[in-house]
């Protein structure tokens, strides 16, 4: 079990940074789409995805806002965190294996414990693949909490 420790609205300064990075694997994309529905077969059939402009197989570009969700969540502020909103632009194709990085970085305190948070998702070449800002409410108080163990899913 991992222990995380939030950072509450007054601890946050505009220009603090966190990061939070996975590698797509096949089995990401496969539950992706059985948790979304989504079922594009550019994300799913090799053959339809070799026809299009992608030439292969992409990841759903949800997929990488569920990432910025999960550093928002778990990185900063962490644990107690309220989505208020995302804005995102898709600039370049996520592939399996490639592996994403999301960089946060606290834009903008504003009353009512809301802040604003730059979102940015970058491949292991360093290259931006998307681009947002999300505001959220930041926790009122520190605290330390132990993340519950993700349940086995089988893919079947």
């Amino acid at each position: 079990m991992t222990q995380v420790t939030n950072t509450p609205y007054e601890a946050l300064e505009v220009g603090q940074t966190a990061s939070y990075s996975k590698t797509v694997g096949e089995r990401d994309i496969q539950l992706f789409a059985a948790m979304s529905g989504d079922h594009n077969p550019v994300h799913l059939d090799p053959v339809f995805a070799a026809g299009t402009m992608f030439k292969e197989r992409i990841a759903h570009g949800m997929f990488s806002g569920a990432l910025i969700s999960a550093a928002v969540a778990c990185e900063l502020p962490g644990p107690g965190t309220i989505y208020v909103g995302q804005q995102m632009s898709f600039q370049k194709p996520v592939k399996i294996g490639d592996t994403l990085t999301v960089r946060l970085e606290i834009l903008e305190k504003m009353p009512k414990f809301r802040v604003r948070i730059a979102t940015r998702v970058f491949n292991q070449h360093d290259e931006i693949v998307v681009d947002g800002e999300a505001e959220i409410i930041a926790p009122r108080k520190q605290q330390t909490v132990t993340l519950p163990v993700l349940p086995a899913i089988s893919i079947g």
